[in-house]
């Protein structure tokens, strides 16, 4: 699904970006979709803003889903706030109801970690369902966010000995830099890598000396980039 050498020749030309968003950012204002959707961009897969920070992602997941509805390039990516007492309830409505491929995760604005027993269990769930799970390791660079609203990146360091015990499980990391896979994932062939954050000249070039191609993907983080 994810790798380029399991492409069908009739795929061979279409551009998946694996992270996007729509709604609204809560800390900053930035164009809609319409702006990135201009682009040769044959489809999104899109998260709502709205779950970073809102208890209610039942309802959050519910204006996304009718939301990517208006718009044929977009593929609704459910937020999971493992956190939440309800949050089963949440995973069943998105791939039951919704219909979704894909659950993104924000362990470090919900406040628990990758070794959070939820976490295996939702991964256990995702193997069942044939779903997708996204990590945003971070939204923004500590730097550069406001002083009292700092939210410190994801420890992606259990993540390594998670997947290899569920090797089933499919999990994307998001927003992830060089440094903060490198160590731990690249042995780990059912963990795929987004380039939105990879930073430096020559920075993909650079990783892919290091990190397997067929496990590489485009994210756009649009409309943030």
């Amino acid at each position: 699904m994810l790798a380029a050498s399991s492409l069908h020749a009739d795929e061979a030309t279409r551009l998946t970006d694996c992270h996007v968003y729509v709604g609204q950012h809560p800390f900053r204002q930035l164009e809609d979709e319409q702006s990135f959707l201009k682009q040769p961009v044959t489809e999104a897969w899109a998260g709502a803003f709205e779950g970073l920070l809102r208890r209610d992602v039942a309802e959050v997941n519910r204006q996304l889903a009718l939301h990517c509805k208006t718009n044929a390039t977009l593929r609704p990516c459910g937020t999971i706030n493992l956190a939440l007492p309800d949050w089963q309830d949440d995973v069943k409505r998105c791939v039951e109801v919704y219909g979704m491929r894909v659950l993104r995760l924000h362990p470090n604005y919900h406040g628990y970690t990758l070794e959070a027993p939820t976490f295996r269990d939702l991964l256990a769930f995702a193997v069942k369902h044939h779903v997708l799970i996204q990590i945003v390791d971070q939204m923004e660079d500590e730097r550069t966010q406001h002083p009292q609203v700092r939210v410190a990146p994801v420890d992606l360091q259990p993540l390594s000995a998670i997947m290899k015990e569920i090797k089933a499980a499919r999990v994307m990391v998001l927003n992830a830099n060089a440094a903060m896979v490198i160590k731990h994932l690249q042995d780990c062939p059912n963990v795929w890598l987004d380039f939105a954050m990879i930073e430096g000249v020559g920075g993909v070039e650079n990783l892919l000396k290091i990190w397997p191609l067929d496990r590489l993907v485009f994210g756009s983080f649009a409309p943030v980039f």
